[in-house]
């Protein structure tokens, strides 16, 4: 367990860069968690023609002036997946694949590019269903697991729990070739629904079933209500005011994952309000504590 940070910003999109910028600005001590390559979306934009400053420059150009930005500040993505974050009171619990961490504050920068939940998975998350293999491997010891993958890095967890549990599936949802350990059996199926009593005892599939003791979805990011229980949404978005605030105290919320209009200039304007309106919340909480 590393030393509790002021603010734990999760997503390095355009919101989660502009926290961070503010957060150093402001001498808090923090963590962005997501890609060093800061932007998958924005990567792919042929030409951006709406962000103040930036007229007609591509996706990958205002990207590569972000990564200039953040390197001029020194300041450094940390590439850990936050699979589940927990509102302890007065800090916030971050789980992530490669450590746990502590933060006072939370701003939640994750964006929309999750997928739809399979029928079933709210329903027996903690109870078979799992976002993090590596995390829950030892409870699989000599069991049957069953690995959903969306992103071809994913197979390096398929190949650590398949050390651990006495069978592994692997299902595919992406279109790369699959390079995973021979004694796992890749299945190229579409998952419908995740079906048990108590605990999870198969998954669904469009042309089979396979009975399987756990099932891990790796998703590149997961559901704001699945990621932080208790977090109140507004549909598929967080619920926030004009400070980016949630309903949980500490916690912020900016960018698409907020609501839309999705785009890059107005995820960076919330990105900003979030981290002032967590340097706010922090500034006040060591008032109250003198």
């Amino acid at each position: 367990m590393s030393d509790r940070i002021d603010i734990a910003i999760i997503g390095s999109g355009p919101a989660g860069v502009s926290a961070a910028l503010n957060a150093s600005i402001r001498k808090k001590t923090f963590k962005i968690f997501g890609s060093k390559e800061i932007s998958q979306k924005l990567v792919k934009a042929h030409k951006v023609n709406n962000y103040l400053g930036f007229y007609g420059k591509s996706g990958l150009e205002i990207r590569d002036e972000f990564a200039k930005h953040l390197e001029s500040m020194d300041i450094d993505i940390t590439e850990d997946k936050i699979n589940n974050i927990y509102s302890m009171g007065d800090y916030f619990a971050l789980m992530g694949t490669n450590n746990n961490y502590e933060a006072n504050t939370v701003i939640l920068a994750t964006g929309v590019n999750f997928g739809k939940p399979l029928k079933g998975e709210e329903e027996f998350l903690g109870r078979g269903v799992g976002y993090c293999a590596t995390c829950d491997a030892p409870l699989y010891k000599d069991k049957v697991v069953t690995i959903i993958a969306y992103n071809k890095h994913e197979e390096s967890e398929a190949n650590f729990i398949a050390q651990v549990a006495s069978k592994v599936y692997y299902i595919p949802m992406y279109k790369e070739e699959v390079e995973v350990d021979s004694s796992i059996e890749i299945i190229k199926d579409t998952p419908v629904e995740i079906v048990g009593d108590k605990l999870v005892e198969k998954l669904v599939l469009k042309d089979r079933e396979i009975e399987t003791d756990g099932i891990f979805i790796l998703r590149d990011s997961i559901s704001p209500g699945q990621l932080v229980p208790g977090l109140q949404l507004d549909g598929n978005h967080i619920d926030v005011d004009r400070k980016m605030s949630t309903n949980l105290k500490g916690c912020f919320a900016a960018g698409d994952i907020v609501g839309t209009p999705y785009q890059y200039i107005k995820a960076a304007g919330e990105g900003n309000i979030a981290a002032l309106s967590a340097v706010s919340y922090l500034d006040e909480q060591r008032r109250n504590n003198k």
